[in-house]
């Protein structure tokens, strides 16, 4: 798959304690994207002339300047920063778009690993390895993920699985619409636990905008617009209880649907795909069976 051509797309902001770590990681890959977009969101950090340094010395790495919306907005503010990169591809040709965060940390064989996953399934529409977490002590741990989930930091996703998915929805849990959509579309998607492909997320998922609690309650209102169901909702809350921060973190993904749900808040209106979505989590929850038999590779 060397010949496979990759664009990615970095929306960042703010990221000058990390984002070094990212550009080294993408500098040190045995396979290098054609074309690497950062767009920085409004940074009023280094940020900018960390990557500016870069840009000068490697001209398929590019720095936009997006105009400042005043803060960090996560979930609609990352996909509507990505289009704002996305506008800018001169790539007419590629075979793979990556939405990547300035925040990541991962090993050299990590695009040609994934490559070769894609190129021995060719169901495979959208696929990424597995985020952890690095402690003081430096052990690593993992941010539980689904097998189907396809970790919203460095997500890869087939240029034909993109456009039949129609991208991404420019609202919260855009990541989770877009694999759950890939599926309908005959796709498989994937977070693949391998050695090359395991990452480290330098922030806890969900804790970049405030704090863990406030992404947590994000968390459970994404889950409400994407038309999760309450009992799989539910079982997510008590499925994070015994994750830092221990029992709240729980509370506050099941406190920010019903919230949600209190305020009518806009839902993502697309019976099929709802229809989809709880079919596979009813099988999730061992209650029913998924609607989507995709070929085995």
């Amino acid at each position: 798959m060397q010949e496979k051509k990759i664009v990615i797309i970095s929306p960042v902001r703010d990221e000058e304690e990390f984002i070094s770590y990212t550009i080294k990681s993408v500098l040190n890959q045995t396979i290098r994207p054609v074309e690497w977009i950062i767009v920085d969101d409004g940074s009023r950090d280094s940020t900018f002339d960390i990557v500016q340094k870069q840009a000068e010395q490697h001209n398929w790495i590019r720095i936009i300047k997006k105009p400042n919306r005043g803060e960090r907005a996560v979930g609609p503010g990352v996909v509507e920063t990505f289009y704002y990169g996305h506008r800018n591809i001169t790539t007419k040709d590629y075979d793979f778009i990556c939405k990547m965060d300035g925040d990541i940390e991962f090993g050299p064989k990590y695009f040609e690993t994934l490559l070769n996953y894609f190129k021995e399934d060719k169901y495979l529409g959208a696929a990424s390895g597995k985020p952890h977490l690095e402690l003081d002590n430096g052990k690593l741990i993992e941010e539980r993920t689904s097998d189907e989930m396809v970790a919203g930091m460095i997500n890869f996703y087939r240029k034909q699985c993109f456009e039949d998915i129609g991208g991404f929805v420019r609202q919260v849990h855009w990541d989770g619409i877009a694999y759950h959509k890939a599926r309908m579309m005959g796709w498989r998607t994937r977070s693949i636990n391998h050695s090359d492909l395991n990452f480290i997320h330098k922030r806890q998922m969900g804790s970049s905008h405030k704090n863990i609690l406030h992404g947590r309650m994000r968390w459970g209102r994404g889950q409400y617009f994407m038309g999760t169901h309450p009992l799989y909702i539910s079982a997510i809350g008590l499925y994070r209880l015994l994750e830092k921060p221990y029992i709240l973190g729980g509370l506050c993904i099941i406190l920010g649907y019903i919230n949600a749900m209190i305020n009518g808040i806009e839902r993502y209106e697309d019976p099929e795909f709802r229809k989809s979505l709880h079919a596979w989590q009813f099988e999730r929850l061992k209650l029913g069976k998924r609607l989507e038999n995709i070929p085995s590779p």
